[in-house]
């Protein structure tokens, strides 16, 4: 489905860079890729870097493209859209806490609209990316847009009332995982611990964890469970670790996320 595609981005950043890396490494890459930023340099040595072409303007981008990423700051999405013709390319936003309402009203006439909530680790080709349709959409619109952000990742479909809940969960949680990683290697450097050892530790005891999560099928709890014996180690630093609130903290971190980016599309 993504042959004979062309893709265009507006901004160039982090997430349009991660996407873009990923689309040229794809089985099915799209035809072209075109990027678009303000910044004419920033897309230039993108475009350089990846093989992609550079667009002088917004209305080139349309001119050329099947599909255009919105890969701008949420407080700019609206305004690089605004009074544009609704008909013409799928339109992608990966801004957080823009619905899919606000987007088509931006434009004059349907446009054809979906909102996704990619994550960093979409730099690696590890990302988790929720998608949601607009009104406007088709079937194949929808499994298009799932096509070319499996290319960075994992992706789930939900309807746009979760996806508050997705942004504050996979959108934001990487920073409270990167939190995690650096709060674990300061306790081995604590308990003695080389620096670049300690971190080392801590980075591949979560890849480790995450994949023993996905690969076995079981509950975190039951694999918990397995490495908790009766009055060792872990026990006790589970003990420290409920003492201290961190699994409310981190369902309070994840809830405070979601809230934000429902205020975001409140403003």
């Amino acid at each position: 489905m993504i042959e004979g595609t062309n893709v265009g981005f507006i901004g160039a950043g982090n997430m349009a860079s991660a996407l873009i890396r990923g689309m040229v490494k794809a089985p099915a890459a799209p035809a072209s890729l075109w990027a678009f930023d303000i910044d004419r340099t920033k897309a230039e040595t993108l475009a350089a870097e990846m093989g992609a072409h550079v667009a002088a303007s917004i209305d080139q981008l349309v001119a050329e493209c099947d599909v255009i990423f919105i890969a701008v700051k949420p407080k700019l999405v609206i305004e690089v859209i605004q009074d544009r013709p609704g008909v013409g390319p799928l339109w992608i936003s990966i801004a957080a806490g823009i619905t899919t309402t606000q987007i088509e009203e931006a434009f004059v006439g349907p446009a054809r609209v979906v909102r996704s909530m990619p994550n960093t680790p979409a730099l690696v080709g590890e990302g988790a990316t929720g998608i949601c349709a607009g009104a406007h959409l088709r079937s194949e619109d929808l499994a298009l847009a799932e096509q070319l952000l499996h290319a960075v990742g994992k992706v789930v479909v939900v309807e746009e009332s979760m996806m508050d809940a997705v942004t504050g969960l996979s959108g934001s949680g990487p920073a409270f995982v990167m939190m995690m990683v650096e709060a674990l290697a300061d306790g081995g450097v604590r308990a003695g611990l080389p620096r670049e050892l300690a971190h080392r530790l801590a980075t591949q005891t979560v890849v480790g964890s995450a994949m023993l999560i996905e690969k076995s099928g079981k509950h975190p709890a039951q694999l918990k469970d397995m490495v908790t014996s009766p009055g060792g180690t872990t026990i006790t630093g589970v003990q420290v670790l409920e003492e201290r609130g961190l699994r409310a903290a981190l369902i309070e971190a994840v809830f405070a996320a979601a809230q934000r980016s429902h205020e975001l599309s409140s403003k």
